[in-house]
């Protein structure tokens, strides 16, 4: 049996405090390719240019194992070319992460609305994780697990690779225990406590989850924590991790989270400087037996939620 070998450490640094694209050749049995550049503006001008792969090149962008590529070298199938793409600007995201626990192994990190976990689509360079590599000089920080850009609260990163596997499969197998605060209408028609159990799905491309007949899927324990006017505070209680879970079941009980821009209407994608309303969904605290010591972990999230009001005081 073959054993696969080893991809070569990136010869590229982070920038802002994300990792360089990297690139394997592949096989090119017709000899499509004469030169390395042929291949990169074969691959990427359908992208960005024709004209940018060229000038990349010029730059000393492209580099591989043995140092800078300038494009002429001769193609080689199974090398590899690491890059750093161009970040477009990203508005700044004005609020922090807090940092709830550190160690030599775990960052358990306090994430606020509207700031992503891990690079994806228009959101690169203000992301959690990518803050977190640069505050706290951990080039190898990882996530354990996602927690939606729009929600805030309580996200568990991995400090080194050899760990991370350990620390997402509590995710993936169940054994992590999450519960979640939100505000939302309260109605004393909606009879509470109750798990939800449904099958939803999620198609890339459409920004809303939808629950369909079927096997479920996805379930959830809702209860009502407190009263105060015509609102509400939810504990919630997922025990499966679909997209957009809680928001769907909340929406389902009639319940939608106040202001969820998804459901139960998709409303106009807001202005992206715009902070002012954010989804009053918390990721409020974790708990899980730690995988590599053995210890009972539990941490809770210092942030609230804005739109809950304050507790009347009566005058002394």
């Amino acid at each position: 049996m073959r054993r696969r070998s080893r991809t070569p450490a990136a010869p590229l640094p982070q920038r802002d405090g994300i990792d360089p694209v990297r690139v394997r050749l592949p096989a090119d049995p017709a000899g499509a390719w004469a030169t390395v550049g042929d291949h990169l503006v074969g691959r990427f001008e359908g992208a960005i240019g024709a004209g940018r792969v060229a000038a990349m090149l010029r730059e000393g962008r492209f580099v591989g194992a043995e140092g800078v590529l300038s494009g002429a070298e001769a193609y080689r199938a199974g090398t590899h070319v690491w890059f750093h793409r161009d970040f477009a600007p990203e508005p700044p995201v004005p609020f922090e992460v807090g940092i709830v626990y550190r160690d030599e192994r775990i960052v358990i990190a306090d994430k606020p609305h509207f700031l992503a976990t891990t690079p994806r689509g228009r959101h690169i360079t203000e992301t959690a994780v990518a803050r977190l590599r640069r505050d706290l000089a951990l080039p190898a920080l990882q996530p354990a697990h996602r927690l939606d850009r729009l929600t805030a609260g309580l996200a568990l990163f991995v400090v080194r690779p050899e760990d991370r596997g350990a620390y997402q499969s509590l995710f993936s197998d169940r054994r992590v225990r999450k519960e979640y605060e939100a505000v939302a209408a309260y109605d004393p028609g909606v009879a509470l406590p109750v798990t939800v159990r449904s099958r939803i799905v999620k198609e890339r491309g459409v920004i809303a989850a939808r629950e369909e007949a079927g096997e479920p899927n996805a379930e959830s324990r809702i209860e009502l924590a407190e009263r105060r006017g015509g609102l509400g505070r939810y504990r919630l209680l997922p025990a499966t991790g679909r997209t957009h879970q809680l928001r769907v079941h909340m929406n389902g009980l009639g319940l939608p989270i106040l202001n969820d821009p998804v459901y139960p209407v998709v409303l106009p994608e807001p202005d992206p400087e715009d902070f002012g309303a954010p989804l009053q969904l918390l990721a409020k605290t974790l708990e899980f037996t730690d995988p590599v010591d053995g210890r009972a972990r539990r941490f809770e999230s210092g942030l609230r939620l804005a739109e809950w009001p304050a507790a009347e005081t009566s005058d002394q």
